[in-house]
């Protein structure tokens, strides 16, 4: 327990285990509320009815915030890398930060604007946090195989990659599958002709929602060596 609160390492640590209790407390609430069916509810379905959307909102919006100051931390371990050993282009890791906030900010828009009440800005949402959180992934991946071995080991590097490569691989699917869903709703019985895309694009949904949660748990090792520090100056006569 000790190595999570060396250096930095809280801070995606915390995220990982915050975000997927805000999965599971949400689904369970839902679950035996009677609000969704157990089996292969959309995230967003396990958020949408109180009581557990209020746990789903607020939960997910400290997870939007944690995701920031974990990919902020990133930025900044990874720009001082590159000016100790220059490995890669600093455009690259300033655009992963960029969408990576952006898919912050689409996870907030998710939390505050549920499935039933206003579903194109929660799609829009839900559609910002997925995409740009997967060309994060990517983009991380890219950098921690241009950083190695001095900064990265391979083992770390295959399987960052690896998380990435499918959660690629099933964002496309679930997009596709969800835009030919022709009604949004909460329950779902086998014999309607859109419940193998419903069934499709949720297990996509959750393979990569909980994709971005093993991802990040491979900082904590890199962010235990870390120390940020805030310094103040005050311009003029005190």
């Amino acid at each position: 327990m000790l190595c999570f609160l060396r250096g930095m390492a809280f801070i995606p640590f915390l995220l990982v285990t915050w975000s997927s209790a805000a999965f599971i407390i949400s689904y369970v609430v839902a679950v035996l509320s009677g609000h969704v069916n157990p089996f292969l509810p959309y995230i967003s379905d396990t958020g949408t009815t109180p009581p557990e959307s209020g746990i789903f909102g607020f939960m997910i919006n400290f997870s939007a915030f944690l995701g920031a100051a974990t990919m902020y931390t990133r930025y900044k371990i990874v720009e001082k890398q590159n000016r100790t050993s220059y490995f890669s282009t600093p455009v690259l890791n300033l655009v992963s930060l960029v969408l990576g906030l952006v898919g912050c900010i689409g996870m907030g828009i998710v939390a505050n604007f549920q499935e039933l009440a206003v579903p194109v800005v929660h799609d829009g949402g839900a559609l910002l946090a997925f995409v740009c959180g997967v060309v994060y992934t990517l983009l991380q991946s890219i950098i921690s195989y241009k950083s190695c071995p001095q900064w990265n080991s391979l083992s770390a590097c295959r399987i960052r990659m690896a998380i990435s490569a499918v959660s690629s691989a099933a964002i496309i699917p679930m997009i596709a599958c969800a835009s030919l869903i022709s009604i949004t709703k909460l329950e779902w019985n086998p014999k309607e002709k859109d419940y193998v895309y419903h069934v499709v694009s949720a297990i996509c949904e959750w393979t990569v929602a909980f994709g971005f949660i093993f991802y990040f748990l491979t900082f904590i090792y890199d962010f235990q060596s870390v120390t940020l520090r805030i310094s103040t100056e005050i311009n003029g006569d005190v």
